[in-house]
């Protein structure tokens, strides 16, 4: 006789009891206290203005609101590419905010790795105070302090210039320089107070490591370059993606304060796409066309992020997001 076989039950997913979800939140609750106020943050800002998303799509008006608008489709979105700017605008706000990312992060990286590398702690707190300083400084201050500087007729530049014998520079309408001037006010506005990630990830590296190192007879360079920044790899690459998904959108304060909005000769290096928008609307208060930009810049964002993600997952998946 053959043995009897018992018949084979198939495996069930155990799904888990309202008593070990909730014993479960309370065991964590001091972690889901501390994350509440971004949560809330997200909801508030993010999720429940999305059906807002439909001014995009409507020609509104303010007698019968959001959702008794007239529907018009994609007509709002021919307001970039019927003006022929699209590409020009897209291309600058591209460049300015990869220069930003770039650089931005290679500066706060080296800030942050000299700052660790400080020894005498006073000179450390009075130094990193100095350089926290240029982000609580207001853009309208900003674009005061550089137009006082540049101007043509009284500007601090001219007057050096003047003084040792040279010819003085037409600075706000010459385009090729305004690249520079804004790229460097921002590295110089943003590059001390980005860097406590990167100084907060460095305190976060075990000590035992750095002295492991030293013992070996590792000296500072071969430390930061072996230890230090392989380090803060992990931390790069998340500030990278999140970085990436507002790619397109320009930081307009910075850019109408040091520029204007109706400065026709530089407009060719410095217009992007938030000036564009602020002066072609200026005089006429579109909320769809304002809305039917900025979806399209965070479809281009999201798109950005995904593929940038895609990247890093196919190099380096413990550093993905998702």
């Amino acid at each position: 006789m053959h043995p009897t076989t018992e018949p084979t039950v198939p495996h069930r997913k155990t799904v888990p009891s309202r008593a070990s979800r909730f014993r479960k939140f309370w065991n964590n609750r001091t972690l889901l206290l501390m994350s509440l106020p971004a949560i809330v943050f997200f909801i508030v800002f993010a999720y429940l203005p999305m059906p807002g998303l439909y001014l995009a799509f409507i020609k509104y008006n303010y007698s019968d609101g959001i959702f008794r608008s007239p529907f018009v489709g994609f007509d709002n979105f021919r307001f970039l590419v019927m003006n022929g700017d699209l590409w020009r605008l897209t291309i600058n706000t591209i460049a300015y905010n990869l220069a930003f990312i770039v650089l931005g992060n290679v500066l706060q990286i080296l800030v942050a790795v000299l700052l660790n590398e400080l020894r005498r702690k006073w000179f450390k707190k009075i130094a990193q105070t100095f350089m926290f300083l240029p982000h609580f400084i207001s853009a309208v201050l900003i674009g005061l302090i550089a137009y006082n500087i540049l101007n043509y007729e009284y500007g601090l530049l001219n007057g050096m210039l003047q003084a040792f014998g040279f010819e003085k520079m037409k600075t706000y309408s010459n385009p090729d320089i305004w690249p520079f001037i804004i790229v460097l006010t921002y590295l110089w506005q943003s590059t001390g107070y980005g860097s406590i990630v990167y100084f907060a990830a460095i305190m976060g590296l075990d000590n035992e490591i750095v002295e492991a190192s030293e013992i070996d007879g590792a000296n500072a360079f071969q430390r930061i370059r072996y230890i230090v920044l392989p380090w803060l790899k992990p931390t790069f690459i998340i500030l990278l993606l999140f970085s990436l998904g507002g790619i397109l959108k320009g930081n307009f304060g910075l850019f109408y304060n040091l520029v204007g909005a109706n400065n026709t000769s530089l407009y060719a290096t410095t217009d992007i796409i938030e000036t564009y928008v602020f002066r072609s609307l200026m005089n006429n208060f579109n909320f769809s066309i304002g809305s039917a930009v900025s979806l399209y810049q965070s479809v281009f964002g999201f798109f950005v992020v995904i593929t940038a993600n895609w990247l890093v997952r196919r190099l380096s998946p413990e550093n993905s997001l998702f």
